[in-house]
């Protein structure tokens, strides 16, 4: 049976989505008003990545019914995804402590680690590891942690959005010449519900992702990496390849102000692709360039460790050490001001 006419329905619906949320947003004056760590100039509505969560959510439906995902996977997806996108809702309507978003993100990362069974084995430059609970632990902090950068990532207009469908397109390739053409799918419709959206936040955005959103992708594009490590050790590192834009900026930063004592859980607009926007003086570049890096660099490599078994965790080095080079020249994690 030939499935592929939810793709473009998918996108639709999720496009309407946010012409309802937008308009919403507006009669509620649930603006971004500009400030100083701002990255915009125009007050704009906020919140229309609900609408990549419900047609998403949706979709995960209609997979399991088709029989294309298993019960755990359809669990997984959803409890982790719903947990982040509630507390992300509630936050972007009023103020939620940070320890509570934290505790509900840890609650939403451990459920998706448990239901997908845990962190599968993995190899090292050659060397088979099963790590256990250590694993899932650490499985569960990482997700905990690409819920959050890609909350840091949403700093300008499209660059979330594109990274989501270029990482979703490059995820279902890499299924596709491996052989494994059915676990493509919760890829390819997490690119058309996105895609949706991108058509209302491509620069200038007419209305922002919003926590609900950003947080939504980073876990959900958290549990199809670990999802794809019980296909392969390889696919998990190609999954990591594809995510190294976001991985290197957001992790760069991050430890550039932990080791300068900021308190990072404070907004701020200094990463990478933040001060390349503000030296560009437009967002559009950046967005572009952040695409263009995905598919042109970082795609080739996952599909060299796919398809001709080269080292993972050699080729996540050499693809992210351009990214490094990018982060440190653009002045991640840099005080505004410095030169």
């Amino acid at each position: 049976m030939n499935f592929y006419w939810i793709v473009p329905l998918l996108a639709a619906v999720s496009f309407f989505l946010t012409a309802g949320l937008r308009r919403y947003a507006l009669a509620r004056s649930l603006l971004d008003i500009p400030n100083g760590r701002s990255s915009h100039s125009v007050p704009t509505p906020r919140g229309g990545g609900v609408a990549i969560v419900l047609s998403y959510s949706a979709a995960l439906v209609v997979l399991f019914g088709w029989g294309l995902i298993s019960s755990n996977v359809l669990i997984a997806f959803l409890g982790a995804g719903a947990t982040t996108a509630v507390i992300g809702f509630l936050d972007d309507h009023g103020h939620i402590a940070a320890r509570w978003r934290l505790l509900a993100h840890f609650f939403a990362a451990a459920w998706g680690v448990y239901w997908l069974g845990g962190l599968a084995p993995f190899t090292v430059f050659g060397f088979a590891i099963d790590s256990g609970w250590i694993g899932n632990l650490l499985a569960v902090v990482y997700l905990v942690w690409m819920l959050n950068l890609y909350n840091f990532m949403d700093g300008i207009d499209g660059i979330a959005s594109l990274e989501a469908v270029t990482v979703c397109f490059g995820g279902a390739l890499l299924y596709w010449v491996s052989g494994h053409n059915g676990l493509s799918w919760p890829a390819v419709l997490l690119a058309a519900c996105v895609l949706g959206f991108l058509c209302w936040n491509f620069p200038p955005a007419k209305i922002f992702m919003g926590d609900a959103g950003s947080g939504f992708l980073g876990i959900v594009l958290g549990l199809l990496s670990l999802q794809a490590a019980w296909i392969s050790s390889g696919l998990l590192w190609a999954w990591l390849i594809l995510l190294g834009v976001f991985i290197v900026d957001a992790t760069f930063t991050l430890l550039r102000r932990l080791f300068r004592g900021d308190k990072v859980y404070e907004a701020h607009r200094s990463h990478a692709y933040q001060f390349a926007s503000r030296s560009h003086g437009s967002h559009m570049p950046v967005t572009f360039a952040v695409g263009l890096i995905n598919l042109l660099w970082l795609l080739p490599i996952a599909i060299g460790v796919v398809l001709h078994n080269w080292d993972g965790a050699l080729a996540v080095m050499v693809a992210y050490v351009p990214l490094i080079g990018l982060a440190i020249k653009y002045k991640a994690g840099q005080l505004e001001g410095l030169t």
